[in-house]
């Protein structure tokens, strides 16, 4: 049912929620899973037109990436990675789309309406800008 399943990652320690999830998932419907880590920093935003060199963080993101698709593919999940740059949201709906994937599955903090209008909200932007379907796992406290 779902052959590729793109997963948003924060690097927090909200990733351990959907991970678990997606892990069982994967393994059920024998899907690929795309992790996607999107940095939206300044430095992020403008490195290409300023042709900027990778930053600490940046570099961090991906290496964090790298140690999730390892041990994923360790445990025979075919997996592959994306580092995105800038708005989280449309990062995420355009990976989804060029990356085949048929399952956005992420993460959601639970915020009320007052902490989305303040925060905003990654996940309830992606689920009005793209037509995949997203299943969304609220972070275990």
């Amino acid at each position: 049912m779902y052959d590729r399943i793109l997963v948003p990652l924060e690097n927090s320690p909200a990733d351990a929620t959907i991970l678990s999830h997606v892990r069982d998932l994967a393994r059920v419907h024998r899907s690929a899973l795309v992790l996607i880590h999107v940095a939206d920093g300044w430095a992020a935003r403008n490195q290409e037109q300023l042709n900027l060199t990778d930053s600490e963080e940046i570099m961090q993101d991906r290496a964090y990436l790298e140690r999730c698709c390892d041990e994923l593919t360790r445990d025979g999940i075919p997996t592959t990675i994306v580092l995105g740059k800038g708005d989280p949201a449309a990062e995420i709906v355009a990976a989804a789309a060029r990356e085949g994937c048929d399952l956005i599955a992420m993460t959601t903090h639970g915020h009320r309406l007052l902490q989305d209008i303040l925060r905003g909200s990654v996940a309830s932007d992606v689920r009005h800008r793209t037509s995949v379907p997203v299943l969304m796992v609220r972070q275990r406290a």
